[in-house]
């Protein structure tokens, strides 16, 4: 007896649970389509059903629009869903465009298309592109998908069609090749011995001025006895000096020239002020 009990109770909760299961449908559907002018109601409407595809084809032409009118059930009342879609699905392509249905809490639904909303491909396709109504929503109802109708989209042919451009994709390019700027060359060497002439020549003009100036050679003597080094590695700075800008013109580039330069500026700088001070040093001694 506590057998037959319980198979009972196991046969009338699955009555229960298949009888509180429910799924989503859709009722009073319409499709039609309105060529440009024809005004409110002027265009045709056939009836859709939620089982059986519509038989014929719905033909959009590049002026017409379509609009499709329904009510959302769940099980057999009427109801909202979350989602609510007519899907459009290339059959060569796979290629999928939804549009989602505007529904109001009682469960009426309406969407329309026209050319402008369709991709292009849509537009060229060779076969009638199946019409799918999607309906879904959270909880235990069964969701719906179901094609409902073929639409063949008609474009007039004196019109250009728009094709978008292809979307920037990222990929391997080719392999760059550089060709890099040779490196600048010194000037002709005539010209180069020209103003080492010029420069030359200028020496003798350079002494006399310093002669008439004043400068006492005797006084060499007595300098180099005070500061010798300092003497020594300031007048060998100047020498090194014009030995690195000589190397530059001939052979060394900008990053070997300028750590050469800097240290051969703070050894003049250093050397420098200590020779100038000895110098002002018989200066203040009235020895110049």
């Amino acid at each position: 007896m506590k057998v037959s009990f319980g198979f009972v109770s196991s046969l009338l909760l699955s009555g229960a649970s298949i009888a509180s299961a429910t799924a989503w449908s859709f009722e009073d559907a319409t499709v039609s389509i309105a060529a440009k002018g024809a005004g409110v109601g002027g265009a045709p409407k056939n009836k859709l059903s939620a089982t059986t595809p519509l038989a014929k084809s719905v033909t959009l032409g590049a002026t017409d629009s379509l609009k499709l009118d329904l009510t959302t059930v769940d099980g057999t009342k009427a109801k909202r869903p979350h989602q609510a879609f007519l899907t459009l699905t290339d059959p060569t392509t796979g290629l999928e465009e939804s549009f989602v249905f505007s529904v109001k809490d009682s469960g009426k639904g309406k969407v329309s298309l026209t050319h402008k909303d369709l991709p292009h491909q849509f537009l060229t396709a060779s076969k009638p592109i199946p019409a799918s109504i999607v309906i879904g929503a959270f909880g235990s109802s069964t969701p719906y998908k179901q094609k409902v109708f073929d639409l063949a989209v008609t474009r007039d042919v004196n019109v250009p069609l728009a094709v978008p451009e292809a979307p920037l994709r990222y990929a391997a390019d080719a392999e760059i090749h550089h060709i890099f700027r040779e490196d600048p060359k010194s000037p002709p060497k005539i010209i180069t011995i020209v103003f080492a002439a010029a420069v030359a020549a200028a020496l003798p003009i350079l002494l006399g001025l310093w002669a008439t100036l004043g400068a006492n050679v005797s006084h060499l003597s007595k300098a180099l006895g005070a500061a010798p080094l300092s003497h020594a590695l300031f007048f060998g700075s100047i020498i090194a000096m014009e030995g690195v800008f000589f190397l530059y013109y001939t052979s060394w580039n900008l990053f070997q020239t300028l750590p050469a330069a800097g240290l051969v500026g703070v050894v003049a700088f250093l050397s420098g002020s200590r020779a100038l001070s000895e110098v002002q040093e018989r200066r203040l001694a009235g020895l110049r």
